[in-house]
């Protein structure tokens, strides 16, 4: 039998999307085929599928060691996202040759699917650096007795999405800064340089509206520019590598001495760019728009502002969800709803319950001095009357009134004016305490304000203040003060 050949071996992948790109995020279920076709009959040992995806650094520094010696240091660190292996065809050993286990593929166009999940934690988004790189793939390899094995691999995009519609990224972003210009002892007029921009996420495609105001007080002639920075920054065995590319510019006017300029939203287009990567440990990319000033012969007046490039744009209203589908669902009606900037005030009392009700409530409760039924037959005729305050209740249970007498100011003294008992007489009074007007205990017990449930308040009340009081006593209190207590 004369053995065919295989024609084409490639990986294709299932794209939900209308562009026909492959592009995932954590989470995703990442699905294709592996496709071959074949002239004649073959037979195959296995084909397995291997889905990685890695960060990776690299990158060469030379060092001189001597007049004659130089060395060359390495700096490489990688970073795995992604480790999934499957097989689609066969078993597991390939190591041997036999012709057990084989299976047969007939000429033809023959499709296998496979599929996996991305994990769930974030994934840094694919991107390609001079120094280093972000990459995902799936690498397809079929296993034929007695030849090398074929492989094919292809990769697929992964986006970490960045909603820029969150607070800190919804912040402005604005910075002032002066310069005088110096030569020798002469000495010119400042230059100032102002700018705002609304916010500071942004994703590829939309412009930047930048607010600008610079004053040329010197004596040479300026030109204000704006430009935006793409940082790469790469990290290796503690060490760092920094790479800065020009993405966009434009340019203002030339401003001779004495003028000022005002740029009112200029507009700044932010071009096709790889989005913010800010979780990768040893990969970063960064953005910030540069407003400056550049002066001949001397070092440029400069201001940065932070910028951050995501993937899911403004929402119209300002602030959305993750979910793209989730705007189509919205209600807006509630926008024309103004919110009060003060809550109001809870209503009176005496809005709420009018007056012919509460006297009727009164009427009827004071014709009812003795109970004849359960309490709880009566509690509707109360349901009008407003709560006691907390004042007076408060004051009604822990002192009693008293006419033209200080109020109670020494523990010590009030306990023989509440209760009539005298404390343990080693417990003294400390120095300097006022000794305050004395009731009798008897002209106490007369008031209509005391009760039964009132004195037990008192006597518990002067047991647990015994009791704090012998905790804290000094054994080297005055005497002379025992005749107070």
């Amino acid at each position: 039998m004369v053995l065919g050949k295989v024609k084409s071996f490639i990986v294709s992948y299932d794209c939900l999307n209308d562009s026909n790109v492959p592009v995932f995020s954590s989470g995703d279920s990442v699905s294709g085929r592996v496709i071959i076709e074949v002239t004649g009959e073959i037979r195959v040992k296995s084909l397995k599928i291997h889905a990685k995806g890695f960060a990776k650094v690299r990158w060469t520094e030379s060092r001189n060691a001597g007049s004659n010696t130089a060395y060359t240091q390495n700096y490489t660190e990688e970073v795995e996202y992604l480790n999934h292996r499957d097989i689609l065809i066969g078993h597991e050993r390939d190591d041997d040759n036999s012709e057990e286990g084989l299976t047969t593929i007939h000429s033809g166009r023959h499709e296998y699917a496979f599929s996996f999940e991305l994990p769930q934690t974030p994934l840094a988004t694919s991107f390609e650096g001079k120094h280093g790189s972000v990459r995902y793939w799936v690498k397809a390899e079929l296993h034929r007795p007695w030849l090398l094995p074929m492989k094919t691999k292809k990769e697929f995009t992964v986006f970490e999405h960045i909603d820029i519609n969150t607070p800190l990224l919804l912040s402005p972003q604005a910075g002032t800064k002066e310069k005088t210009l110096c030569c020798w002892f002469c000495t010119s007029g400042p230059i100032s340089l102002s700018a705002k921009i609304e916010r500071k996420g942004y994703t590829p495609g939309e412009s930047i509206q930048i607010f600008a105001e610079i004053e040329n007080c010197s004596s040479r002639m300026v030109v204000p520019k704006a430009a935006i920075y793409q940082t790469q920054t790469f990290f290796a065995k503690g060490k760092m590598k920094e790479i800065k590319q020009l993405v966009a510019n434009i340019r203002g006017e030339s401003l001779s001495s004495g003028k000022t300029e005002t740029w009112n939203g200029k507009m700044l287009k932010i071009p096709p760019v790889s989005p913010s990567i800010l979780d990768c440990s040893i990969i970063r990319v960064e953005y910030s728009l540069m407003v400056y000033v550049d002066i001949p012969g001397a070092m440029n007046l400069s201001l940065n502002l932070p910028l951050v490039i995501g993937t899911i744009p403004l929402h119209p209203f300002g602030s959305r969800t993750s979910s793209v589908s989730s705007q189509c669902s919205m209600t807006m009606s509630w926008l024309g709803m103004a919110l009060p900037e003060r809550p109001e005030a809870p209503p009176a009392y005496a809005e709420v319950v009018t007056e012919d009700q509460r006297q009727s409530c009164l009427e009827v409760s004071s014709g009812r001095e003795n109970f004849e039924a359960p309490l709880l037959a009566y509690i509707q005729e109360f349901r009008f009357r407003p709560p006691p305050p907390y004042s007076e209740r408060l004051f009604a249970l822990l002192s009693p009134p008293r006419e033209n007498k200080p109020p109670w100011r020494n523990p010590y003294v009030r306990v023989q004016e509440v209760t009539g008992k005298l404390p343990d007489p080693e417990i003294r009074p400390p120095r300097g305490w006022d000794m305050p007007h004395r009731t009798k205990p008897a002209e106490l017990c007369q008031s209509s304000h005391f009760s039964h449930a009132f004195q037990e308040n008192v006597d518990k009340e002067h047991a647990d203040l015994v009791r704090d009081l012998k905790r804290n006593a000094r054994k080297h209190y005055d005497r002379s003060h025992s005749q107070y207590i």
